[in-house]
């Protein structure tokens, strides 16, 4: 089997900074790299801890790419948010940002913990579960 393995995915988003205070204000991303790229693009890459794959912002610039904004998986789960204390980010969740996130629901799978959680303003990204490993 070849050693690979996915290191970043593009999300479609219709504003950088709010995108950016999102995923790092409300769900505790860091924002390992900012860079401008002239004509108003930029390069912002955010991940959500030291391992896994990490979110390229790309802001929508034509027509196609503004209507794909929240819907870039088709109504399915987009991301899974893994923890190593589940207990503690599901009630950081439930406490400091219910303004920002929905909460659906929080269920027992042979896989884990899950708690489902979608974004209220379907304007920077789509739904996500965060699961204990």
């Amino acid at each position: 089997m070849a050693n690979r393995s996915l290191f970043q995915v593009t999300l479609v988003v219709d504003d950088y900074d709010r995108a950016k205070a999102y995923y790092c204000g409300v769900l505790g991303f860091d924002c390992v790299e900012d860079k401008p790229q002239g004509e108003g693009k930029r390069w912002v890459v955010l991940k959500p801890g030291k391992d896994g794959a990490a979110l390229v912002l790309a802001k929508a610039s034509t027509d196609m790419q503004k209507s794909a904004i929240g819907k870039q998986t088709g109504g399915r789960v987009g991301f899974f948010l893994s923890t190593d204390d589940f207990a503690r980010d599901h009630q950081s969740f439930l406490e400091c940002h219910m303004g920002s996130l929905l909460y659906l629901k929080m269920h027992m799978e042979t896989r884990g913990t899950l708690s489902s959680l979608q974004r209220v303003a379907h304007d920077i990204g789509t739904t996500g579960k965060l699961r204990k490993r």
